[in-house]
């Protein structure tokens, strides 16, 4: 058996810990892999699995903590915050609120198993003043059902995976040099996609001065104020003559914005 199979044998747990917190905290290392491979083992009988998913268990609780306790002592800023560290659109916000409204605590659950929503979901928690307790209940549910998931499907197929994993390590340093690759690929990938958003949705933008001025001048400015209905709670002011509609409201309702004058859209 090779060296680095040695070194997960041996430091399984320490190493899943670690990897899933880094991943459920928002940073773009993917766990998954990871999970497989160490439920590979487990299947060959080199690891413990309930070991392994306790570990991934507790990693994704210390992330998601994290974010909650950012979120709760911060508030909605702290979504900006994410979506930059992530490298997610600024539109994640939206689909976690989205994703939040429709299925509340259950959403823990679903954005664990949606690459870089699991954080914001989190901190969302927070945001909306989720009671402690009820958050690491359905946490620890969540959690565990997403890393028994993967790591039970290595398990299933270790005469799989166990083969590639150890191909992989006799490789050595190419290996690593590969799953680097992959990673710095995966980052560029997000990268790009983030700065393609930004240039479609480049338009004219005014600062929070500018407005303000133009209101004190009095010249006519018509703001609607697009928040969804858990960025308004969570931050309950409006500025003054503001048109309030939700997003979901916007296509039913979008005949109260007028034409003849100058449009200035709020969402966060």
């Amino acid at each position: 058996m090779s060296d680095l199979i040695d070194f997960v044998v041996r430091h399984g747990p320490a190493v899943l810990f670690g990897w899933v917190l880094v991943d459920q905290a928002g940073i773009p290392l993917p766990a998954v892999p990871l999970l497989l491979v160490v439920g590979g083992l487990a299947g060959a009988g080199r690891l413990s699995l309930s070991l392994a998913i306790g570990a991934a268990v507790a990693g994704s609780l210390a992330a998601d903590l994290l974010w909650y306790t950012f979120g709760r002592r911060r508030g909605a800023s702290v979504l900006g915050i994410l979506c930059r560290i992530t490298l997610e659109p600024d539109s994640c916000v939206r689909r976690v609120e989205d994703l939040f409204v429709a299925y509340r605590l259950r959403s823990l659950l679903i954005a664990k198993f949606l690459p870089g929503l699991n954080p914001l979901a989190a901190a969302l928690s927070g945001v909306v003043k989720v009671p402690l307790g009820l958050f690491l209940l359905c946490e620890v549910a969540g959690a565990l059902v997403w890393s028994a998931a993967w790591t039970g499907l290595g398990y299933l197929f270790s005469d799989l995976i166990e083969p590639i994993a150890a191909g992989a390590s006799r490789l050595g340093g190419t290996s690593v040099l590969v799953v680097l690759a992959l990673l710095a690929a995966y980052v560029g990938v997000k990268y790009v996609q983030r700065w393609l958003f930004f240039r479609a949705l480049r338009m004219a933008r005014i600062s929070p001065e500018d407005l303000k001025q133009r209101i004190d001048d009095g010249r006519e400015t018509m703001i609607v104020d697009l928040r969804t209905t858990v960025a308004a709670g969570a931050l309950p002011y409006r500025i003054p003559g503001a048109l309030r509609i939700s997003p979901d409201e916007l296509e039913r309702r979008h005949d109260e914005i007028p034409r003849h004058t100058e449009i200035v859209l709020y969402c966060t």
